[in-house]
């Protein structure tokens, strides 16, 4: 059985020395809400895909992203009866009033900081992340 792979990003923009999540809410199935990330084509790296499916969702290319390639997550969970993998790199959205463009696999998104994307996120794994995040950027006085 083939291991599912997908890649994305946690983007994060600063807003008055407040740090803002991006999550986007799925047009399909419970409506969950995610990071924009999506599934590695054959001969694609997990970069690659990270970048394309950022730019597909959410409408943001790398030129809009200062990407922490340092920050890496790597989650593993079961979808389907199929294990699936998801790598995630920390992304700080370069200009904070970049407008978001979400494509028809997405109907909603919102800015938020940790404690709502905590609850919006659901899935402990990813709360876990969210939580790394937070933890990683207090710890660097550049950022915030």
């Amino acid at each position: 059985m083939r291991n599912l792979r997908a890649a994305g990003f946690i983007i994060f923009r600063v807003v008055s020395t407040k740090l803002e999540y991006l999550l986007m809410q799925t047009s399909y199935g419970h409506h969950h809400w995610t990071p924009p990330k999506g599934h590695v084509d054959p001969g694609e790296s997990d970069m690659e895909t990270a970048l394309r499916e950022t730019e597909e969702e959410a409408g943001l290319s790398a030129d809009h992203l200062q990407i922490m390639a340092d920050f890496r997550k790597e989650l593993h969970y079961v979808v389907k009866q199929k294990p699936k993998t998801v790598v995630y790199w920390l992304a700080k959205l370069v200009d904070p009033t970049t407008a978001v463009k979400l494509s028809e696999e997405h109907r909603d998104f919102r800015w938020v900081k940790l404690e709502e994307a905590c609850q919006l996120a659901e899935y402990a794994d990813l709360q876990s992340v969210l939580r790394d995040c937070e933890a990683y950027l207090k710890n660097d006085p550049h950022i915030v």
